[in-house]
């Protein structure tokens, strides 16, 4: 019985039969999608600040997706003249846009499944209905150095994606829907719960199933859009902001929110087949890149600055090694040097669909800060991930439906005359397949 179920789980992305291996423990094979994190670069007008101390502009977007530099470069430099990325969005391109056009497919993968193929599975063996759960993850970094407009990106991805969730949990009207959040920050390599502050550091923990994960993390139920943007309202308060000689509000911390939305079909009974998709979405704002020569920080602000540079430094580290080709040949993948890197793992060359969106100036003054941007996010498109659904039975379940089975029949046959005909049993097994029959691939 195990071995017919086990080989009935080996559905892929692709809905092919992934195999005979089938389970390990309580998870089910499935088929890898190996795709390219999706690289854009927006870059920004120049501040009041530049226009004051009238700087030039050295970058220009010559198409969609290329960017160049606009004066000559010598004879043997080494760098390029043009840089190219799937998207690239001038100083006119509205944020809406740059989500779009940027993360929309990104963020919605999440919700509907890889490439928007959302797939229901359930077994029926021996008229046992078992529950199978869908895990799929995306996520979307902001990436540039300090005041490039990061921290004003992301918000807006964030509120134009929050409006796809709801919007598309109101035209899948079959679904119920639970929406949860969590937010944290990494302040000088300490990570702290920004829905719960005073709760202190909070340390990373290695979970054989679900990887690194944030201890003791505060995760709160949404009650719908308003509660949502009130919470989300409420993380960016709590983050740790700072002025500094390029920034007046300089985002002194790098800030990670992650949605998970959990659906199931509407109506369902205890004991009735169904299939849940549990899915998260995270938001990575960032901190910038920062030099205390253009900064003039000194005491905190030097301190934060030296952390934010080391993680940053890590993080470039990571994506250096993954853009070499498989992870055998890159060597060791230092994603333990930094907290930010170790959470955010399976983002990078992981089990996710990723977006980065890298901002940049175009003043002259920032010039290799902004090459230094361009020759990252060049890294970061030769990024493959493996974005997969799992298929996950859950062994507790499974065991709770036979016991369920067993004693009826066992009560059953002490009352012979209280069990259905084989006829009506029949007919009542058909009428169950029939009201599962909308949620089977």
């Amino acid at each position: 019985m195990t071995t017919s179920m086990e080989r009935a789980a080996g559905f892929g992305v692709g809905g092919g039969m992934v195999g005979e291996g089938g389970l390990s423990e309580d998870r089910a094979k499935a088929r890898d999608r190996e795709e390219k994190i999706y690289v854009t670069v927006r870059l920004r007008p120049l501040s009041s600040k530049e226009v004051a101390n009238r700087e030039t502009t050295d970058w220009e977007c010559t198409n969609k997706q290329t960017i160049t530099f606009k004066h000559p470069l010598p004879e043997r430099s080494p760098y390029p003249s043009s840089y190219t990325f799937d998207r690239v969005f001038g100083p006119d391109c509205p944020t809406k846009q740059v989500y779009n056009d940027g993360a929309k497919q990104v963020a919605l993968s999440a919700l509907t499944g890889i490439n928007y193929s959302e797939r229901s599975l359930c077994f029926i063996y021996l008229f046992i209905i078992v529950p199978v759960f869908n895990n799929l993850a995306a996520t979307i970094f902001a990436y540039g150095q300090t005041s490039s407009g990061k921290t004003y990106t992301m918000r807006g991805i964030v509120e134009s994606a929050t409006i796809d969730v709801y919007s598309h949990i109101q035209k899948t009207g079959e679904r119920e829907f639970v929406l949860k959040i969590s937010g944290l920050e990494i302040y000088n390599e300490v990570v702290k719960d920004l829905l719960n502050p005073e709760s202190g550091p909070l340390r990373l923990l290695d979970d054989p199933d679900r990887g690194t994960v944030v201890e003791r993390l505060k995760e709160e139920i949404v009650r719908d859009y308003d509660h949502l943007q009130q919470i989300i309202r409420s993380c960016e308060a709590q983050r740790q902001v700072g002025e500094t000689m390029l920034n007046d509000t300089s985002s002194r911390s790098h800030q990670i929110i992650r949605l998970t939305v959990e659906s199931y079909p509407r109506g369902v009974l205890d004991g009735s087949p169904f299939k849940s998709l549990i899915a998260s979405l995270n938001f990575v704002d960032l901190a910038g890149s920062e030099r205390a020569s253009q900064t003039l920080s000194e005491g905190s602000r030097l301190k934060e600055g030296c952390h934010i540079n080391r993680s940053l430094l890590t993080l470039s580290s990571v994506i250096r090694k993954l853009s070499g080709g498989s992870k055998s040949k890159s060597g060791h993948i230092p994603y333990r040097d930094s907290k930010l890197t170790r959470i955010l793992q399976h983002s990078l060359g992981g089990n996710a669909r990723t977006a980065i969106i890298c901002t940049m100036s175009p003043a002259h003054v920032h010039v290799e800060q902004s090459r230094n941007t361009l020759f990252f996010a060049t890294r970061a498109k030769e990024v493959t991930n493996s974005a997969r659904v799992n298929l996950v039975v859950s062994d507790k379940v499974l065991v709770k439906q036979l016991q369920k089975e067993v004693a009826r029949l066992e009560a059953e046959l002490r009352v012979p005359e209280a069990s259905l005909s084989s006829e009506a049993l029949l007919q009542e097994k058909e009428l169950q397949i029939q009201k599962v029959h909308p949620h089977i691939l």
